[in-house]
């Protein structure tokens, strides 16, 4: 009996999450597969079909939504990982005893409402905001010049409220490591960049491969900030999903739509890991 118990036990103690996951991730994701297969409108019903029209005529549509938002997600992450990177670095090696601090710092604007948060960021970035305006009464920059409405707008909205996601992975990978193992390579002779790019950044891959990950599929889903900072020429996929699920009725549409993301995310996130190499970063971060 005790066995039996012993070898039920693991799979008792994963069933909670389990069921968790089946509930709320893997029933949503079919019932969103059966709605994509199906044609119809919302006053006459849906009726599945297979109509697999929805992914090509999605695709072929929305083809330059799907790569901007790819290409703003890239954009955006890339630059979460210079503002994060150096961030983490500092609370980690230089925080001290204030560390904690430091982190309830840079998490406090986001315990403010996302939507709020996005608004902000577009007072900042208005013309005659506090940063574009006095530079415009200086004549520092042109009357013509501005920032909202544009994808710039867009990508620095989007790694302004992603940051955290970044922040946070690296700093726990950089806390992780032995001070010992670094005054140990001072002690080889090593200069401050040769111990860094040698010893601290192998260490820390594992924390930007994980961030890289948390920021790039949230980002490149989001529509908030293309619809608050961006234009008609900023539309993300996320804002045409949107669109179609609740101003056309278009449900068929917004599930093959949001489908076909997932899977690009998907395949991205796995060309990603297979081309860094997750068993080099596990390798590195075990040495």
């Amino acid at each position: 009996m005790a066995g039996v118990r012993g070898r039920l036990a693991p799979y008792l103690m994963i069933l909670p999450g389990g069921l968790w996951l089946a509930a709320f991730f893997l029933v949503p994701i079919v019932l969103m597969v059966s709605l994509s297969l199906q044609t119809g409108n919302l006053i006459d019903g849906f009726q599945q079909t297979l109509h697999w029209r929805n992914y090509t005529d999605g695709l072929s549509t929305y083809g330059d939504k799907f790569v901007r938002s790819l290409w703003y997600g890239l954009v955006a992450t890339v630059a979460c990982i210079v503002i994060a990177y150096p961030a983490a670095y500092w609370i980690a090696f230089r925080g001290g005893r204030a560390k904690s601090t430091y982190l309830f710092l840079l998490l406090l604007p986001y315990f403010v409402s996302f939507i709020l948060r996005t608004v902000s960021w577009k007072l900042v970035l208005t013309d005659n905001g506090p940063i574009l305006g006095p530079l415009r009464d200086y004549g520092v920059l042109p009357e013509g010049f501005h920032v909202l409405d544009t994808g710039v707008a867009v990508v620095s909205g989007l790694a302004y409220n992603f940051l955290p996601f970044m922040v946070l992975p690296i700093y726990v990978a950089l806390e992780r490591i032995d001070p010992r193992v670094v005054e140990a390579a001072y002690d080889l002779y090593a200069s401050r960049a040769q111990a860094f790019l040698r010893v601290i950044l192998p260490l820390s891959l594992p924390g930007v491969f994980a961030g890289v990950i948390m920021t790039f599929v949230p980002v490149s889903s989001d529509y908030v900030n293309a619809e608050v900072l961006g234009g008609p020429q900023n539309t993300m996929i996320g804002n045409v999903i949107q669109t179609e699920y609740f101003n056309n009725s278009a449900y068929p549409t917004a599930s093959a739509l949001s489908f076909a993301l997932m899977a690009i995310l998907l395949v991205g996130i796995f060309a990603y890991a297979r081309t860094l190499g997750t068993q080099d970063v596990l390798e590195a971060a075990g040495r």
